[in-house]
């Protein structure tokens, strides 16, 4: 079992590489400003697109997909840390998101 750090929300840095891994339709919805995005299910597929290199700041909704994507990150040799409490918790602290179409970004 893999060993990783969760941290809440403000301590992510301003600068930070996100990764959302939450379903397209979460996404289009809202999302922290900058994120990239590769759905839990597609990241064994897609991690190659990472750079090892790079803190990955983990988000999805509440937490639990973005602790698995975590634990296959680590176990991979990529630096990957969760965001508590998820996209919900980013939109609550008013952290800067973005959303399709310029529509005003939402968590569902």
């Amino acid at each position: 079992m893999s060993m990783f750090e969760t941290v809440p929300v403000g301590d992510v840095p301003e600068n930070a590489t996100i990764l959302d891994v939450r379903e397209d339709d979460e996404w289009v919805l809202g999302r922290a400003a900058g994120a990239l995005h590769i759905p839990l299910g597609e990241l064994p597929e897609r991690l190659e697109e990472l750079d090892p290199d790079t803190d990955y700041y983990v988000i999805c909704r509440t937490g639990g997909r973005s602790m698995r994507a975590v634990g296959f990150m680590v176990d991979r040799g990529y630096s990957a840390i969760n965001i508590a409490g998820g996209s919900g918790a980013w939109l609550e602290s008013e952290r800067p998101m973005e959303a399709d179409g310029g529509a005003e970004p939402t968590v569902k």
